[in-house]
């Protein structure tokens, strides 16, 4: 049940409380719960009430009210339902009145992010940790039918993210380069087309950025193009790429042993363009949108490219390596080129775990983005704040710029320095995109794996991204 401050509830609550409406004055001025947004006040079997447990969750005041904040107290109230209840249900009323159909859909949106749980590798759990099976959560309203015709698009964008929170769990031996491919073609029942690149594939078109990376690896590298037609035909799609490297040790210049088991998410970025695909068709999205994913190891054998090698890239352009670490923005490069190039698209987004500078700079809380279109950067910026997946924009400058140019090729993969990172990575991605075509490049560092857990999700991998770039295709794109 939802309450405002001072403790006030919607009309409908209060006569479902009945006799109960005196424990829980009691209770919240022992407590000292006021109704403030985000705070919860939790009763153990209220007396008066056919219930072993009563939830109340403060809204504060309604001025200051969000779509937000209805996700986060669905999430908030399946995170309150004990592993061994079976059912519980959610009273959709504010003091004010009845919540509107969107915002019902809405608590059951957070309610179903909440209650995901990547657990398919556990063979023994202990009693006291087994969820009761067939759990169910219902949304009380007085529009069944409109809150069921609105959470049918919530509940395939957060099939989208459930997807990527999936795809970026699981372990680097069950999902290398060429499972994850595979794994695309459910996307196909959804109605997206996908066209996988093999290694002959991506020789003959020339991507020696992305194929070095992979070079050091007995898993051969791919690329994965899915295609999405919902808009007008003959309209240039929206594109979105993703850094799929599904794990990195670093190669030559490898990592350090310890939190080397966390690089299995360094393909956060592919998954969430793959969820991103899956969300859009299953919703029926009226756009025309394009996802390409890398997908590379990075691996240190005998073969693998090494601190000082000069690659070619699909563009032309050559790279110095300056380190083998920095293997991201090196697939990311070729892959943006190749979009660019086959589909002349209206506006590209790329997603990147790309750097720990990103993380120091902005710690986990926002991904960096980084654009050279205002209008792009402005609406990302917007469908951050409404979904809570926020970014902040970073700077891009001719001086950061030349902080990669190669004495022997025309660029080297590192700015040489610890200072500004993030930035000089950006740089280098911006050298192979158009400046005539709107391009934002999203660091995800610190968001698309082991990132703050909320509300909404309790996962290792977040799934962070769909439902940003699913609100800014929403709000902007679609016809």
């Amino acid at each position: 049940m939802f309450c405002g401050e001072g403790v006030k509830f919607g009309p409908a609550t209060a006569k479902a409380l009945g006799p109960a409406t005196e424990l829980v004055a009691r209770a919240a001025k022992a407590e000292r719960f006021t109704g403030k947004r985000k705070s919860s006040l939790e009763l153990v079997v209220p007396a008066g009430l056919k219930a072993d447990r009563l939830l109340v969750i403060g809204t504060g005041k309604s001025a200051d009210l969000q779509q937000q904040d209805f996700v986060q107290w669905g999430g908030a109230a399946m995170g309150k339902l004990p592993k061994a209840a079976t059912d519980a249900v959610v009273f959709a009323e504010l003091p004010g009145g009845a919540m509107s159909a969107e915002q019902a859909a809405d608590l059951a949106q957070g309610a179903g992010l909440r209650a995901y749980a990547f657990d398919r590798y556990k063979t023994k759990r202990k009693d006291d940790d087994k969820p009761a099976a067939n759990r169910s959560l219902t949304i009380a309203t007085g529009d069944v039918a409109g809150a069921r015709k609105a959470f049918a698009a919530r509940e395939a964008i957060s099939g989208g993210v459930l997807m990527a929170r999936d795809l970026v769990n699981e372990p680097a031996n069950i999902l290398y380069p060429e499972e994850f491919a595979r794994r695309t073609a459910v996307l196909k029942k959804a109605g997206v087309a996908v066209e996988v690149l093999d290694m002959k594939a991506l020789k003959k078109l020339g991507m020696g950025a992305l194929l070095a990376v992979g070079q050091g690896s007995r898993r051969e590298s791919r690329v994965v193009v899915m295609r999405w037609n919902g808009g007008k035909k003959g309209v240039a799609p929206v594109a979105f790429i993703g850094k799929g490297v599904c794990f990195d040790t670093g190669g030559i210049s490898i990592k350090s042993a310890a939190g080397m088991e966390d690089m299995k998410g360094d393909m956060a970025g592919a998954a969430c363009v793959v969820g991103l695909m899956q969300a859009l068709a299953a919703r029926k999205a009226r756009v025309n949108a394009v996802g390409l994913i890398g997908l590379v190891e990075n691996m240190p054998d005998g073969n693998a490219v090494r601190p000082g090698d000069i690659v070619r890239s699909m563009s032309g352009q050559t790279i110095e390596v300056i380190n083998t670490d920095a293997e991201g923005r090196l697939v990311l490069g070729d892959v943006i080129w190749y979009a660019a190039q086959r589909f002349k698209p209206q506006l590209m987004v790329d997603l990147a775990t790309l750097t720990g500078a990103i993380i120091v700079a902005l710690g986990q809380e926002y991904a960096g983005l980084f654009s050279n279109d205002d209008k792009l950067s402005e609406r990302l910026t917007k469908a951050g704040e409404a979904t809570g997946e926020k970014v902040w924009r970073m700077p891009l400058a001719p001086e950061y710029d030349k902080m990669i140019d190669s004495k022997f090729a025309d660029m080297k993969n590192t700015g040489g320095s610890r200072w500004g990172g993030a930035i000089t990575a950006a740089q280098f991605i911006k050298r192979f995109v158009d400046d005539k075509t709107p391009w934002a490049h999203l660091d995800i560092a610190g968001t698309g794996f082991d990132s703050r857990q909320s509300d909404i999700n309790r996962s290792w991998g977040s799934g962070w991204g769909v439902r940003l770039l699913d609100r800014l295709v929403a709000d902007n794109y679609e016809k």
